[in-house]
């Protein structure tokens, strides 16, 4: 499967309480159980009015299903085709 970062533009979303992050978790992975195995969420990180997901997927049909599916938008997929970090320097 390949990586992807979805960018969900999502008003006020830096402003949830956790109730509200924990039923869109809820949610998400309610949808992904759905769709099976060819998705797999692996983590977000939350910024005043958008969300950017790192998924696993076998390509970007199902992320759009996903999000259909879920209510939740992907304004933008792009497919990650490297990683790099501060221990790359000392590699």
């Amino acid at each position: 499967m390949k990586k992807y970062m979805i960018e969900r533009h999502i008003p006020d979303i830096g402003t949830f309480e956790h109730e509200q992050y924990k039923a869109a978790a809820m949610k998400s992975n309610e949808v992904l159980e759905q769709l099976g195995p060819e998705i797999e969420w692996l983590e977000s990180h939350v910024a005043a009015n958008q969300t950017f997901c790192i998924y696993k997927a076998c390509g970007e049909d199902i992320i759009r299903k996903h999000s259909e599916v879920s209510g939740f938008p992907a304004n933008k997929i792009t497919e990650l085709v490297s990683e790099i970090g501060p221990d790359t320097a000392n590699v």
